[in-house]
């Protein structure tokens, strides 16, 4: 199947399963269809996507790492520590598999483990880790800081206060910020603590490039 808008995309991607029991600990949001088509989408014109090896970092269900097959990656590295959540993303391989009419057994790597356990080179990173709000302290960092370790180009996904964050952690590891996109993120009643039905957080998606 060939995805000729980035609305297209969003409408494949909201098909996907989300999380059945959102782990407190993990953290673990789901990224809405629309701003990962849109990360995707942005990253597939500047020609980062297509025939690229992809690691979607703390992929949870696999909405990132899917939007970039879908887009044309050649290989994507699923990682995340919580086997629950890798198995929903199994599912939504064989679902999309289906419905694009093409195996993706072989495009899909599945890595049950600790982000900072992965180790392998690849041409981007796409990941929307957790904020490091309800669970491990820092946790943000360690993403980011593993990104910059295995690939030239990165799209990640943090609070949008974290600006000055981002710009000192990039400048620490020789990348520099060349792309910024800001949602208003809802966070919907999933976990036992919220309080609202569904409230907004503004967050922010960051491009990072290696510098030359």
């Amino acid at each position: 199947m060939e995805i000729s808008t980035k609305r297209q995309l969003a409408i494949i991607l909201s098909q996907l399963k989300g999380f059945e029991q959102p782990k407190i600990r993990l953290e673990q949001y789901p990224t809405e269809a629309d701003f990962a088509a849109e990360i995707v989408w942005n990253a597939f014109y500047r020609r980062e996507i297509e025939n690229k090896v992809i690691a979607d970092l703390g992929c949870g269900t696999g909405i990132l790492g899917f939007s970039t097959l879908l887009m044309g990656a050649k290989k994507v590295y699923f990682v995340d520590i919580d086997e629950d959540a890798l198995q929903i993303a199994r599912e939504n391989m064989k679902m999309l598999s289906e419905k694009i009419g093409e195996k993706l057994d072989d495009k899909c790597i599945f890595l049950a483990k600790d982000v900072v356990d992965f180790d392998e080179k690849v041409d981007v990173v796409v990941e929307n880790p957790p904020f490091g709000i309800k669970g491990r302290r820092h946790i943000d960092k360690i993403f980011i800081e593993k990104a910059f370790s295995v690939s030239k180009v990165i799209y990640s996904f943090h609070k949008a206060e974290s600006k000055q964050f981002i710009d000192a952690v990039a400048k620490d590891n020789g990348f520099e910020i060349t792309g910024y996109w800001e949602f208003n993120w809802p966070l919907k009643q999933t976990m036992r603590y919220h309080k609202k039905r569904i409230q907004y957080v503004p967050v922010g998606c960051w491009r990072l490039e290696k510098r030359k």
